[in-house]
């Protein structure tokens, strides 16, 4: 069990520590089209003010479901490790009771990587598409 644990705790760490590199890459240099050279292609001219507002508004819809979706299957998973704690507590030595309930901390565990790892995925390809 300890290893599951601090197998774990380490994928987590990577997501964000991933999720952070991400975060700091370096800016590119973009050329516009009236050939003035910039690192935000919003400060070009030719980029209208309704293209900037369309893309943050989808970017912010797209970040809102994504954000509800992982919530709700970390709220899941949290409450699965929850029930598999009881289960285990209250399984009086049975072996097979022993078992099921190990089963479903370590379920819910992987239903939490899995759902931090979809977010720093989603999240690092939104920022890469809109940015």
């Amino acid at each position: 069990m300890k290893k599951v644990v601090l197998n774990a705790v380490a994928a987590i760490m990577m997501v964000f520590g991933l999720a952070s590199v991400a975060s700091i890459s370096p800016a590119h240099a973009l050329t516009c089209a009236n050939g003035t050279e910039t690192t935000d292609i919003k400060t070009c001219p030719e980029w209208s003010q309704s293209q900037i507002a369309k893309n943050d508004n989808l970017m912010g819809t797209l970040q809102l479901v994504v954000n509800v979706i992982v919530g709700v299957i970390g709220f899941v998973a949290v409450i699965m490790m929850i029930m598999g704690g009881i289960s285990f507590v209250t399984s009086q030595g049975d072996a097979g009771k022993v078992s099921k309930a190990r089963n479903t901390i370590l379920y819910g565990v992987v239903g939490l990587i899995v759902a931090l790892l979809a977010f720093a995925i989603v999240n690092f390809v939104l920022t890469s598409v809109f940015k």
